[in-house]
């Protein structure tokens, strides 16, 4: 079956939810139904600061009626992965990853580039996930990463199915911590500490928002920075994130003094890139389903 591109940006006049849910007109319904259940790659085009690039890959599970607006669509989005690195999309040389974006000239053809959802090939789909998820993957993975991430060093056998190894938990979690480890520079978002311990290693772990059990995406968005100990009373409710990164903590169910951990400024450190902040959709479902205060 074929592969797509899907172009998606931050600011889109697209009702999406970015990891779970991808809205698109009717013109595109072909491309979406022959790719279901087959893999596609997240596009962020250049409009309104975009970045030009590939960012994430995942899976069309599903396709379905926009009820509220006639003629446009829903693709349910499972297997979500964001790249640790974002792939230009040129390469070095200049050439293209996607074949069918050069013109006679070299030059782009704004015409393929200007379609929201592209079919792709698989030699040039697994060419962008294996550049996208390359420092989870390389022999580049350090001993620092891989200790840190509690997993082996492996090697991975590219001649099994790309898309098939970075569904593996293993790699979807190194890529996961990878991510979430580069965004917050290491440093635990609710306590504002970098932590390194004796072996040079920070003590930080890279937490899901929404839990990989009841389907949480394995997106930067979905994700958050933490030290172990805040990271346990995370998960069990006992702290929470407002819209605005305030922190919330259930007063009454925390020991005596946990609280002098945290920032004084009541609020959790966060990236400065939008792109890379907690999403409201991922901190509301903790709120709502998580918290206990």
């Amino acid at each position: 079956m074929p592969k797509v591109v899907l172009t998606q940006r931050a600011e889109s006049g697209y009702d999406d939810v970015p990891g779970e849910l991808y809205h698109f007109p009717r013109q595109y319904l072909k491309a979406a139904e022959e790719a279901r259940e087959d893999g596609c790659l997240f596009y962020e085009p250049r409009r309104g600061d975009g970045r030009m690039a590939y960012w994430a890959a995942g899976r069309i599970s599903e396709i379905f009626d926009d009820r509220d607006r006639d003629d446009h669509y829903y693709a349910r989005i499972s297997d979500f992965m964001t790249f640790p690195v974002a792939v230009p999309f040129q390469r070095a040389d200049g050439s293209f990853w996607e074949s069918k974006l050069a013109r006679d000239d070299g030059l782009p053809s704004r015409g393929a580039m200007g379609w929201s959802i592209r079919r792709i090939p698989d030699h040039e789909f697994d060419l962008v996930l294996k550049a996208g998820f390359a420092p989870a993957l390389g022999p580049e993975l350090d001993d620092r990463f891989s200790a840190q991430s509690g997993f082996e060093e492996e090697q991975f056998d590219f001649e099994r199915p790309v898309f098939e190894q970075i569904l593996q938990r293993k790699v979807r979690d190194r890529a996961f911590a990878l991510q979430v480890r580069n965004a917050y520079d290491s440093r635990c978002a609710i306590t504002g500490l970098r932590l390194i311990n004796g072996g040079g290693r920070a003590e930080i772990e890279a937490a899901h928002i929404k839990p990989v059990e009841d389907r949480g995406p394995d997106s930067i968005r979905n994700g958050i920075a933490l030290s172990r100990t805040v990271h346990w009373m995370f998960d069990r409710g006992l702290l929470s994130v407002d819209r605005d990164f305030r922190l919330l903590v259930a007063t009454s169910l925390i020991p005596e003094g946990v609280e002098r951990l945290f920032h004084p400024s009541g609020y959790v450190h966060v990236p400065d890139t939008a792109r890379d902040q907690p999403g409201d959709t991922f901190l509301r479902w903790h709120r709502e389903n998580r918290f206990k205060g």
